[in-house]
């Protein structure tokens, strides 16, 4: 029922951009919600209303998402190797969209290419952005002023057709910090302190391991993942990531110092006491989850194989409070980057014209989602 009240608003409220004559004004969006009290429909337990906007149209695989201090929106396509600004300026088609740069060191293939970018949290004054990206022979992460050159900070992290990780922000304490991919079908580097493959690597923004790691000297912050695409903190500095690319099960984690997640000695939930199971993990078929946000209680995850967004209500103690609510099943296609915007709200990339996908004419997409108050947290 919650479901499909969720459905039933998100088709019937339509959050358009504005008219022709209103091009180059912001975009006319609906204002996250606030108080409670504002006569939003109420739900079960830990189940939210969802109104959705498209909010950008017609782009290829976009991956990684990152916001600029002026509100806009940057946004990898992993195939072309671009950077594109989104916003905040609109016209009839919804925010605009135009070419910030194209990397021409990328070279993509399989799940490689231009994958997460973050923005410096000094950027006001360095104007410096961070991007994932795959080489013929590894994957790296570089810095680069728009406009400029991309200098490598990073490099020597495993490249594979498949699982090449590829999630990048910085965290609450102002250091980068990256999700690999294993870069094997079999896990032979996730297990192996000396293999920057299949860990969730922290870092100065020099490249360089961060004070305080596990082990002095090394970048790695924890160790046993298969394919890390998203990371995300929530406001009591608890972080997230997301596990995809296993055999039977799509995770999605709460990530420790030093804590070692398994793969590919589990796959799921296991019993092994040194190994850290999942905060909450889904059957493949109804996962395959990258992209991870949160807002106040919720923490969400946006899912390729699973075309759907789940939004689970987290406890202070960091425990999954009833059933993970599902959202946009089936209606957007697969569903990859997602970013908690300024405003509030979730922003939500499809990807639909990689090789997977079944794209519809409009396809990529960039979507929003603004909540109703539901007790699992508030946009």
């Amino acid at each position: 029922m919650a479901l499909a009240a969720v459905l039933g608003l998100a088709s019937a409220c339509s959050f358009g951009p504005p008219d022709p004559d209103q091009q180059g004004a912001p975009p006319n969006l609906p204002k996250p919600s606030t108080d409670a009290s504002d006569g939003a429909p109420q739900q079960g337990e830990g189940s939210q209303e969802v109104a959705v906007t498209v909010l950008a149209k017609g782009l290829d695989v976009p991956w990684g998402m990152a916001f600029l201090p002026d509100g806009s929106a940057l946004v990898t396509e992993r195939d072309t190797a671009r950077i594109l600004k989104v916003g905040p300026g609109s016209d009839a088609e919804g925010l605009t969209v135009t070419e910030a740069q194209r990397l021409n060191e990328v070279q993509a293939a399989g799940d490689g290419g231009l994958l997460g970018v973050a923005v410096s949290p000094k950027y006001q004054t360095d104007k410096t952005i961070y991007v994932y990206y795959s080489t013929a022979k590894d994957n790296r992460v570089g810095k680069l002023v728009l406009g400029g050159r991309l200098t490598p900070i990073l490099t020597g992290i495993p490249r594979s057709t498949e699982f090449n990780g590829g999630a990048l922000a910085f965290g609450p304490d102002g250091l980068l910090y990256a999700g690999t991919g294993d870069g094997t079908p079999t896990g032979t580097q996730a297990q192996n302190p000396k293999s920057l493959g299949g860990k969730i690597l922290r870092m100065t923004t020099a490249g360089k391991p961060a004070p305080g790691n596990p082990v002095k000297d090394s970048l790695v912050w924890s160790s046993g993942h298969h394919n890390v695409q998203g990371i995300a903190w929530d406001k009591t500095k608890r972080m997230y990531a997301s596990e995809s690319g296993q055999k039977k099960s799509g995770e999605l984690n709460v990530i420790a110092k030093g804590k070692n997640y398994g793969w590919p000695k589990a796959d799921g939930p296991g019993s092994d006491a040194k190994l850290t199971n999942p905060m909450f993990s889904w059957p493949v078929a109804n996962s395959g989850c990258a992209g991870v946000a949160t807002l106040e209680q919720t923490v969400a995850t946006a899912c390729l194989l699973g075309k759907r967004a789940y939004l689970l209500n987290v406890t202070g103690n960091g425990t999954v409070l009833g059933a993970p609510q599902e959202v946009l099943t089936g209606e957007y296609g697969r569903l990859r980057s997602m970013v908690a915007a300024p405003d509030g709200s979730l922003w939500v990339g499809t990807s639909n014209q990689e090789d997977e996908g079944d794209p519809a004419p409009d396809d990529d997409r960039i979507i929003r989602l603004v909540f109703s108050d539901g007790g699992a947290g508030r946009s």
